[in-house]
C-alpha cells in the first residue's frame, strides 16, 4: 500500500510538472525554445513639455526589466519581440490647494505608447497606452535627485506594466 501510494504521488508530481512547462517566477509566459531575443527601440518624447533625459531613461528601464525578468538576449533588430513607441505625455497638475489658493501637492504624470510585435506568436501583439504618476509636494522643485526619484517611481511601474501585458498574459 505504502508503494502504491509513492508511485502515485510521482506520477501525480509529473503530470503537473508537465503542465508547467513555460512556468517562471516572474510570470513570464515564454517558450525559450521559439523565442530567443527581445529588442526595445528608442522611445522618443513627443510630449508637448520635454524632459530631455526620459526618452533615454525610459528605454534604458524596460530594456533593463527584460533583462532582469526573462533569459532573452537582448538585440539591436530582428528581435522575436520586439517594443516600440512614443512618450505621449509628461505633465504637471496640481492635485489639492491650500486656503491661500497655491499647491499643496502637485502630480507628475508620465504615458507612453507602447507597440508590441510577437513575431513568434502575433496574435499576442498590441498597441497600448501605459501611464502612471508620482505626487510630490507643492512647495518643491522637481528636478535633479526628486526628478530622478520620481521618474524612476513611474517607469518602474509602467514597465512593469508593459511585461504584465506583454510577456504575462494578465
Amino acid at each position: 500500500m505504502f508503494r502504491l501510494r509513492n508511485i502515485f504521488a510521482i506520477v501525480l508530481m509529473s503530470c503537473v510538472l508537465i503542465s508547467c512547462k513555460f512556468y517562471s517566477f516572474t510570470g513570464a509566459d515564454i517558450d525559450y525554445n521559439t523565442t530567443k531575443t527581445f529588442q526595445v527601440n528608442y522611445f522618443r518624447n513627443e510630449a508637448p513639455l520635454v524632459e530631455p533625459s526620459i526618452s533615454r531613461d525610459f528605454t534604458d528601464a524596460l530594456q533593463e526589466l527584460m533583462l532582469n525578468q526573462t533569459s532573452l538576449s537582448q538585440t539591436n533588430r530582428d528581435g522575436d519581440l520586439i517594443f516600440e513607441g512614443e512618450i505621449i505625455e509628461y505633465y504637471i497638475s496640481p492635485i489639492t490647494a491650500t486656503a491661500e489658493h497655491r499647491a499643496a501637492q502637485n502630480r507628475l504624470t508620465i504615458a507612453v505608447n507602447v507597440r508590441f510585435i510577437n513575431k513568434v506568436n502575433p496574435e499576442k501583439d498590441f498597441e497600448r497606452r501605459f501611464s502612471y504618476y508620482h505626487d510630490y509636494e507643492g512647495s518643491a522643485m522637481l528636478v535633479g535627485p526628486q526628478l530622478s526619484t520620481a521618474t524612476e517611481e513611474i517607469f518602474e511601474r509602467i514597465t512593469q506594466d508593459i511585461f504584465n501585458a506583454s510577456l504575462a498574459n494578465w
